[in-house]
């Protein structure tokens, strides 16, 4: 054989050798070190924040339902978030669009106001304890400058830029645009009382790059009037911007700087004066799956670099410092209502893979508020449900037909961590920078999130790779110390191939897209979240105990310690 030959038959095996190695399972025991006594910070509810594209889901039979469950599961009021509030039509919903005839005119060119459908919505969130984040937005029919036509027809699979019709142009007289601001905060008041909407937070418009066809300068005169017209009825109401996506990118973070400026240092459209009102920073987060060799490779690292660089730049200005930044999207990708059909690398919704994605960077949007002391106050996952779709489709939703999908409990099991964040340490837990640098690409990520209240904690424990494949489950190890009690009550939540997966359950059954009632009923229950057996009590030993678990991949499990 040739030099040259044998070359490249050694490098051809030494590739295999090293991917065969690069995606094992971890073999070795996985120890978990948790110290009660060294709090890191407060278990902020970060995640309590969700929303989606299609308002008129929110008042529809499933979305109640799924919105009565995530309030049920949330011990704080959970932030609502919706696009198309201010879009004219009928209210027929349809993918990526929604719409409330809040604004139309008569035929001298005289508003009028209608909240029939607004209040449909607010309704079922404040019916629920739950707050919205208010989006001002989109541009009504007759207030755009470019109106027709005004309601895209898109379908998955369709080019994107297909969705930006009429709605997303500057208004044609921008008082006009103000006095609907007015209008609609002043009935908000009227309807819910002034504590109720002081509790809300306002942002204007979304995403003004691709959703917005005007230049930067017009959308800071769009923010100027909404601010102003807002501040007119409710001078106490909270409202903030920019949710800007690919917050990393240089361009965004340019808009990003220029927007924060405008609201501190330049003359407001709307007043002549310096400066505009601005109560909180929102941007958005993504990351990035691809598909290989037939296979779903996520990619965290996009998303949390987004996440850094919103943080990094809202800490420059000590005017802004402090106050409180929101992730006014934050996901593995970016188009919720882009199914598997369609985009292959959305396979990823459906299973466990979700929901270890999901829990193993919400331990990372922790860590970088601490790194950059940042005041993160919520991370909107955009997903929600999608009504009379097939089931499982691959949207990326909490819920399909009103049955939970394994997601959903990733929250449940947030929804029982409180107080402080305390000292967590894994010894098979990617550092921030590696994730950083590269998402998890080698050994599997299993790391921990553990907090601790005064007489309950809760650890959460996941075992995440990029690659959709399951392998053995790893050994690990948990040693508590600091435990104030000699005996806690110790109940095991997980969520893996057999535990809180409708989604294995209905592909058991046969994958039905028309389930039985009975068939139904089963899936609903597979949904909920399950335990690993009983709960049972541990004796502790000095304030320390040890816990032994076995982490499937792409598992989560929650270990909640009561005493």
């Amino acid at each position: 054989m040739k030099l040259s030959k044998l070359k490249l038959v050694l490098t051809f095996i030494l590739c295999i050798v090293v991917r065969y190695a690069y995606t094992q399972q971890r073999s070795e025991l996985v120890k978990i070190n948790v110290d009660f006594a060294k709090e890191k910070g407060d278990m902020t509810p970060i995640w309590a924040w969700f929303g989606y594209d299609e308002p008129n889901y929110t008042y529809m039979k499933d979305g109640k339902k799924l919105l009565s469950e995530i309030a049920k599961l949330s011990p704080v009021p959970v932030y609502v978030r919706a696009h198309c509030l201010l879009c004219t039509g009928d209210g027929t919903p349809a993918l990526k669009w929604g719409s409330t005839n809040a604004y139309t005119e008569d035929a001298q060119g005289n508003p009028i106001y209608n909240w029939r459908i607004i209040d449909s919505i607010f309704d079922t969130y404040v019916d629920r304890g739950m707050k919205p984040l208010a989006q001002i937005g989109f541009m009504p029919e007759a207030l755009s400058t470019n109106p027709k036509p005004y309601q895209h027809d898109w379908k998955p699979g369709q080019p994107y830029n297909k969705v930006f019709t009429g709605w997303a142009y500057p208004p044609k007289d921008y008082d006009k645009w103000r006095e609907l601001v007015f209008q609609w905060v002043k009935h908000s008041v009227a309807r819910y009382g002034q504590k109720e909407v002081e509790s809300w937070y306002w942002e204007v418009w979304n995403e003004p790059v691709d959703y917005w066809k005007g230049t930067q300068e017009e959308y800071f005169k769009l923010y100027d009037y909404a601010a102003d017209g807002l501040k007119k009825a409710l001078p106490t109401a909270r409202i903030g911007g920019l949710n800007i996506a690919g917050t990393s990118s240089p361009g965004a973070q340019l808009f990003l700087n220029k927007f924060i400026k405008h609201c501190l240092y330049e003359t407001n459209f709307a007043t002549g004066k310096k400066g505009s009102p601005l109560e909180a920073i929102l941007f958005h987060a993504k990351g990035n799956p691809r598909v290989r060799d037939g296979v779903v490779w996520m990619n965290m690292a996009p998303q949390l670099k987004d996440i850094a660089a919103g943080i990094r730049i809202a800490t420059s200005y000590p005017e802004t410092k402090s106050l409180p930044l929101i992730i006014g999207e934050s996901d593995p990708e970016g188009c919720a209502a882009c199914g598997m059909a369609t985009n292959p690398s959305n396979a990823y919704r459906n299973g466990t893979m979700y929901s270890s994605y999901t829990a193993a960077t919400f331990a990372r949007k922790y860590e970088l508020n601490d790194l950059y002391k940042g005041n993160l106050i919520g991370a909107v996952s955009w997903s929600f449900e999608f009504e009379n779709q097939p089931w499982f489709y691959g949207f990326r939703d909490l819920a399909t037909n009103g049955v939970d999908k394994p997601v959903l409990n990733v929250f449940r099991m947030f929804g029982m961590m409180k107080g402080k964040r305390v000292q967590t340490e894994s010894d098979a837990m990617y550092t921030l920078q590696a994730v950083l640098d590269s998402s998890v690409r080698g050994k599997t990520d299993i790391g921990a999130l553990t907090s601790k209240d005064e007489k309950t904690a809760a650890i959460m424990i996941w075992n995440y790779h990029d690659e959709d494949k399951l392998a053995p489950p790893a050994p690990v190890e948990i040693a508590i110390a600091n435990i104030p009690a000699r005996k806690v009550k110790l109940t095991h939540y997980r969520i893996d191939q057999e535990h809180s997966n409708s989604y294995e359950v209905w592909k058991k059954m046969g994958s039905p897209q028309n389930p039985t009632s009975a068939q139904v009923k089963q899936l609903e229950k597979a949904g909920m979240l399950q335990t690993m057996g009983k709960a049972q009590k541990i004796k502790t030993t000095s304030g320390k105990a040890i816990i032994p678990v076995s982490m499937p991949r792409q598992g989560v499990s929650l270990l909640k310690l009561d005493w």
